[in-house]
């Protein structure tokens, strides 16, 4: 059985069509039509039906398609152990949450380019919560991710990419001189409750017991300071990486102390067949740490 019909088959099951199934795989749909014919004739049954204007697995095909998957995984975990580098074969699958793609997978990348060019990285973007999902189901090798508010599965290695404090963040032409004050006084942008960093700003507000007058709440650190350069309010966030200059339309302020900090950092599991990667890959955060130029 050719686990390139496996990878296809499964193309095919995700994406509800050949066509898309093909363009995901760079692949002449003919030729996507003709390994699953094969397939089908290998495990003796129909995998495919057509419905509508959909192709969807039969009664067959969704009884294979979670093992299709593990054994996909087993392939590409045997060629990683046959690497006869020093590292496993890539490629290494990497999450990110926007803020780190926006700020520290960039200089990252261009780190590990350098050093390891020819393993490929393969970049998923998601919420923290989701990633940490994707990694402890396999689905990926590590993630970069804000530490959950419980203690992470012993399972996992976690290693510190940052700390970022909570920060007031304003026009840049707003006079503050008590960012509490600032807060409670003007249009307020909540920062989602339901992430970390979202609840740690909520917290901290009721803890010096103010209210403030939520205009908007949304998630996305990049989304929320757009609006407040748009004039639209004022909002508390971590105090996030930027990758070129900064916008001159916001503004920064420290707040007060105690400030809580959100955790940014990467975790994989122990027993992956590619941790040796994600390790390699959190070495050369070491020197964009100390502010030497990538």
């Amino acid at each position: 059985m050719d686990s390139r019909f496996l990878q296809s088959f499964i193309a095919v099951v995700d994406c509800g069509s050949m066509a898309d199934a093909s363009r995901r795989l760079d692949l002449p749909p003919t030729t996507v039509a003709q390994q699953m014919r094969a397939l089908e004739a290998d495990v003796g049954s129909a995998l495919l039906t057509r419905v509508g204007r959909t192709v969807r697995p039969t009664v067959v095909g969704a009884r294979i398609v979670d093992q299709a998957r593990e054994v996909l995984k087993s392939v590409e975990n045997l060629r990683s152990v046959a690497s006869a580098t020093e590292l496993p074969a890539g490629p290494l699958r990497l999450g990110a949450t926007p803020t780190a793609l926006m700020g520290l997978v960039p200089p990252l990348l261009r780190r590990w380019m350098r050093a390891h060019p020819s393993i490929q990285v393969y970049i998923e973007p998601g919420t923290s919560s989701l990633l940490l999902d994707q990694v402890l189901a396999g689905n990926l090798d590590a993630a970069m991710l804000v530490h959950p508010t419980f203690a992470m599965p012993k399972t996992c290695e976690w290693r510190l990419l940052r700390s970022e404090a909570l920060v007031l963040l304003t026009p840049q032409d707003m006079k503050v001189q008590d960012p509490l004050l600032t807060a409670a006084r003007e249009p307020f942008i909540q920062y989602d409750r339901k992430v970390v960093a979202g609840r740690m700003a909520d917290e901290y507000l009721r803890g010096h017991h103010i209210k403030p007058k939520v205009r908007f709440e949304l998630d996305g650190i990049e989304h929320i300071a757009q609006l407040v350069a748009e004039g639209f309010g004022v909002s508390i966030l971590p105090d996030w990486p930027v990758i070129g200059p900064a916008d001159p339309r916001i503004r920064r302020w420290p707040l007060p102390a105690p400030c809580p900090s959100r955790e940014v950092g990467m975790v994989w599991q122990r027993s992956s067949i590619r941790s040796p990667l994600a390790a390699a890959l959190f070495d050369l955060v070491g020197p964009l740490q100390s502010g030497r130029p990538d």
